[in-house]
């Protein structure tokens, strides 16, 4: 069932007591409990229990609203999925940065629909972003690997945790909608007869597609093992300390004897 655009209010609060920070906080309680896309002013006004002119005083518009919740998600992100990948303990570390970022997603679904779904970022809130990913690509190159490798293995690994999490947010939003709509791979017409592998994998716990705990695993693994083998390739083909490479030298030519010949 869809969730109903009701919701308790506050305390009533004194005349003049209102400021930005309070109707951004009323307006995480609010979409917690009515979603983001129902959320509207006059009803953030009830919530708070001011006049919704009080809230167009700070924030013109919806969006205006939305951005600075995108902020305060960004910020709240930064610190659940802190500290970021170590370059003596990569492999690991990363794994551990991989799994928060889905966990942090998945337990906050609001933080997933401001950062993923609507993705519009503030220009305070883009260079923060910028400087968290650089932390993570200097620590991938201290590890081992070349620039390109390092910004490649990390967008991976982002694009694999923010796929599975927005596949998972549009199945559960679906879920809570009228609509009855399911997800592609619920649809799919298996049978024993048909696609008897599929059934089989299937009686054993495995979906193809589906965002689940194992795939994003399965996945996650496939990333970790293919970046470990770039790290021991470059550490192979790397010259050994205080040795330089030999190189190839054209063979030494005597000197021409130039003394005239004697008669």
């Amino acid at each position: 069932m869809a969730k109903r655009a009701t919701a308790e209010k506050r305390p009533r609060r004194e005349r003049g007591s209102l400021n930005p920070e309070d109707i951004i906080d009323g307006a995480f309680e609010l979409a917690e409990q009515v979603s983001l896309d129902n959320l509207s002013m006059p009803m953030l006004g009830k919530h708070l229990d001011v006049g919704v002119t009080s809230i167009y005083w700070y924030f013109r518009k919806k969006d205006d609203l939305l951005n600075a919740m995108t902020d305060r998600a960004l910020e709240r992100y930064a610190t659940f999925v802190s500290p970021f990948v170590q370059a003596r303990d990569w492999r690991e570390s990363l794994r551990r940065h991989a799994r928060t970022m889905r966990s942090t997603f998945l337990t906050h679904p609001i933080l997933c629909d401001l950062i993923l779904i609507r993705s519009a970022l503030s220009p305070r809130a883009a260079q923060m972003g910028a400087k968290q990913t650089e932390k993570v690509i200097a620590n991938l190159v201290e590890a081992g690997l070349t620039l390109e490798q390092a910004v490649d293995t990390y967008s991976a690994v982002q694009l694999h945790v923010h796929g599975a999490v927005v596949l998972q947010r549009l199945y559960d939003k679906n879920k809570e909608s009228e609509s009855g709509a399911t997800a592609y791979y619920e649809n799919l017409t298996i049978s024993p007869e048909t696609t008897p592998l599929l059934a089989e994998a299937g009686a054993k716990g495995l979906h193809s597609g589906a965002p689940d705990d194992h795939n994003f695993e399965y996945g996650l693994d496939r990333i970790l093992e293919y970046t470990e083998r770039l790290i021991a390739d470059r550490a192979a083909h790397k010259p050994r300390a205080g040795k330089s490479a030999t190189k190839t030298s054209a063979p030494r030519r005597e000197p021409k004897d130039t003394t005239p010949a004697r008669r």
